[in-house]
């Protein structure tokens, strides 16, 4: 057997482990198909979209660990660590998957709430009279 590569991915406040092999092109989260753990099709489309950009979809099979955050933040994450093994495995795939855009951590996350204040920068209502 080949050696497992592994990856770390992380958005807002989830971080996956993925773990890829060669393989037949199954996707697992969690101990479940990928398509069962995130039941929304653009989510789906978010955990292949590395693997379609440089067309290796059928070439590796991936086993995911998430867990924090909401459903969102996972798929983005997984994106993320697909993305990073395959560059780890080929560096030719870089540009390719810079150009999308799928090598950059997104740093966004929920700003803390204020003592004083409704949320982060929400006030209480104001009456004048």
């Amino acid at each position: 057997m080949e050696k497992q590569r592994n990856s770390v991915g992380r958005r807002k406040e989830a971080v996956t482990r993925v773990f890829l092999t060669r393989g037949s092109g199954a996707i697992t989260i969690n101990d479940k198909d990928y398509k069962a753990y995130f039941p929304l099709v653009y989510l789906q489309n978010q955990v292949e979209r590395p693997l379609k950009t440089v067309e290796a979809a059928d070439k590796f099979d991936i086993k995911i660990n998430a867990a924090g955050g909401g459903v969102k933040g996972q798929a983005e994450a997984a994106m993320l660590g697909i993305a990073r093994i395959l560059v780890e495995i080929n560096p030719e795939f870089r540009p390719a998957l810079k150009a999308a855009g799928l090598l950059k951590r997104d740093p966004r996350s929920v700003e803390r709430k204020k003592f004083g204040k409704k949320k982060a920068r929400r006030s209480y209502q104001f009456s004048k009279r």
